[in-house]
């Protein structure tokens, strides 16, 4: 069938499209209903089935394919670079597994208990997730990078039973302790695990909190035969919370179901990724963020697929490492950032050439805009297709895309695609709430029902997650992305970037009020302003402005570089060195409109060197000036 076809098909009869693509995972128990939408915009799919995200991407596998290769962990972060690399067949997988679970259940977890694991990139981790969702309990899982304080949120929000952890992550060769910044978040938070079941990978010494840590490697010998039964679940119970940045500083957390998801990642692994039992997927982000989930750990094991971890950076031991891995393991798809592809290009270009990536079949790329440059470098340098998409922690799998599996067509530079199945999508004037025509400029939205696999709401809020998401326009009632878009006349999307406070720093969503929040700490900093500016290397940047509570300190360079150095250090420990602005500048006005709004598309104009819009509600034109001021060199 044409690509035409099918998406009409999606969007003119989503039932019937949905409960065909539902076929393509185990149910122990049918369903009656294939949708709820009794209640906009809470879409309940799969109203009546019962299925498990275990039993679909390990169980089912080990029964029918069980020496297959499924989990490939690889580690560059040893002493001198050289992988560290261990494999598991899905039959050892699902004993692994089996095994993690029972050692949840002995801790007191069970079905609808929250786990958060915060881990490095090692395969105890995707374990952890795997044995969460076949005893029906709800992982949270937080990236290893964050510091403290946004810890702490997470735990005080999920309130979970049990958190798995570890001694130490590692970047470059060295040791980034955990324990210590797990232990300190929470001590901060209000709510209080009862256990915290800990790794010791032997990087850093620990100290073990009586009655409270757990030893892994113990708990482990004593469970080595356990077998733990999947638990079925509803459709609609939770798999997981994920969070992510909001415009207020305080993080969402995107809850998702468990039937939904198990069927889009089922339908776009094939549709999309072209994803075949038996052959091996690679990418190379991070389970803390949306796509570790979707596509290290549940998505390519659901289609049959051998999946990598892989801890380490695309640099060590050297630039050719990925392209090793490629040859060894004969990857067939490959998810990677632009971020990396351009820290890749700065390379020799011999790395390139190194290895043989013939298996490869092609490279998808997501998370920032893809420049024409980068992308026409790396298709010429691996002679592969290379695919953008673009999606969010809260769709869980792409909105646009180029859907090979269904119809290969072309690509276009700079478009990550066209609207994939299930996704009514279309731009709205910002101010007007009217339909933009081709080549218009418009608000990314998404009419309901959204498709499965969708966040269902905000974790213990459903008041926020409509307010949020469902109330930007008086007109109706729409998904917004907070995306500024383009449709050419060929249906192709082109994204243009943020219409709220999030920025996107090399695959990472920030709020800029997080930022704001953390700096305002400084004991001289008054007020502070931050923006995401345009970046050749990481898509973004984020620039701070700050106005000193004491004078001086905008009069001395000395006091100005000591300052940045101390709200530098202030980011990193609250919120992370991937939080950390990239210039701290020192002003004594913030662009303002009269009614006290920050105007902060106007300062993040004048960084890019645009034209700062429509300043006729500004406060003190004198305030742009001074932000003028202090970008020069």
């Amino acid at each position: 069938m044409k690509y035409e076809d099918i998406y009409k098909h999606s969007i003119n009869d989503p039932e019937g499209f949905w409960a065909q693509e539902a076929k393509r995972i185990d149910w122990h128990q049918p369903f009656t209903q294939t949708l709820d939408y009794s209640k906009p915009p809470f879409a309940n799919w799969f109203v009546g089935g019962k299925t498990n995200l275990c039993h679909n991407a390990v169980d089912r596998w080990a029964a029918s394919h069980g020496d297959n290769t499924a989990l490939i962990a690889i580690s560059t972060e040893t002493a001198d670079g050289t992988p560290a690399e261990k494999t598991w067949t899905f039959k050892e997988l699902q004993a692994e597994v089996e095994r993690t679970a029972a050692m949840m259940s002995e801790l007191g977890v069970g079905k609808g208990d929250i786990v958060l694991i915060y881990m490095p990139m090692i395969a105890e981790a995707s374990f952890a997730m795997l044995a969460c969702a076949r005893i029906g309990a709800i992982h949270s899982v937080v990236f290893g990078g964050f510091a403290s304080n946004s810890l702490a949120t997470r735990i005080d929000d999920a309130r979970p039973k049990l958190i798995v952890s570890s001694d130490a992550g590692s970047r470059g060769g060295k040791p980034v302790p955990y324990k210590p910044l797990l232990d300190e978040a929470i001590h901060l938070a209000d709510h209080k695990p009862e256990h915290v079941l800990l790794i010791d990978r032997g990087l850093v010494p620990m100290n073990l909190v009586a009655g409270r840590d757990v030893d892994y490697a113990s708990l482990r010998a004593k469970h080595i035969n356990t077998k733990v039964p999947v638990t079925w679940l509803a459709s609609d119970d939770i798999s997981y919370i994920l969070y992510t940045s909001g415009t207020t500083g305080k993080p969402k957390g995107v809850q998702r179901d468990v039937g939904g998801y198990a069927v889009a990642l089922a339908s776009s692994m094939e549709t999309i990724f072209c994803g075949k039992p038996g052959e091996t997927y690679f990418a190379t982000s991070d389970i803390g963020w949306v796509v570790g989930h979707s596509y290290i750990v549940y998505g390519p094991l659901i289609a049959g697929m051998a999946t990598i971890m892989y801890e380490g950076t695309p640099l060590r031991p050297d630039a050719s490492i990925w392209w090793q891995i490629v040859e060894k393991y004969k990857v067939t798809r490959m998810f990677s950032a632009p971020t990396a592809v351009r820290v890749l290009k700065k390379q020799p270009p011999e790395m390139m050439k190194k290895y043989d990536v013939s298996s490869l079949k092609a490279l998808y790329l997501a998370g920032e805009p893809l420049d024409e440059t980068t992308s026409a470098w790396i298709a010429e340098e691996l002679g592969v297709s290379i695919i953008d998409n673009y999606w969010q922690t809260e769709t869980g799998w792409p909105v646009l895309s180029i859907a090979k599996g269904i119809e290969d067509k072309p690509t276009r530079l700079g478009s990550p695609g066209i609207p994939m199945p299930g996704y009514k999508i279309k731009l709205l004037n910002e101010a007007t709430g009217e339909l933009c025509g081709s080549n218009e400029k418009g608000v990314v939205v998404i009419e309901g029902p959204l498709p499965p696999g969708f966040m269902q709401t905000i974790f213990g809020d459903d008041e926020r997650y409509i307010k949020t998401y469902w109330s930007n326009f008086k007109t109706e009632q729409v998904y917004s992305t907070f995306d500024w878009g383009i449709r050419d006349d060929d249906g192709y999307y082109f994204i243009l970037g943020r219409t709220d406070d999030v920025i996107n720093v090399a695959g990472h969503r920030l709020g800029t009020r997080e930022i704001e929040e953390s700096i305002s700490s400084h004991p001289n900093v008054s007020e502070v302003a931050v923006v995401g500016v345009e970046d050749k290397l990481k898509g973004q940047v984020a620039v701070a402005f700050v106005i000193p509570k004491l004078a001086e300190t905008t009069l001395s360079a000395e006091a100005r570089h000591q300052l940045e150095k101390e709200v530098f250090a202030i980011v990193d420990k609250q919120l992370g060195p991937v939080a950390r602005p990239a210039r701290v500048h020192c002003v004594t006005l913030l662009p303002k409109t009269r009614s006290g709004k920050l105007l902060r598309r106007s300062i993040q104009a004048i960084c890019e060197g645009r034209d700062p819009g429509d300043l006729t509600t500004i406060e003190d034109p004198g305030s742009l000036v001074q932000i003028r001021e202090a970008l020069k060199p």
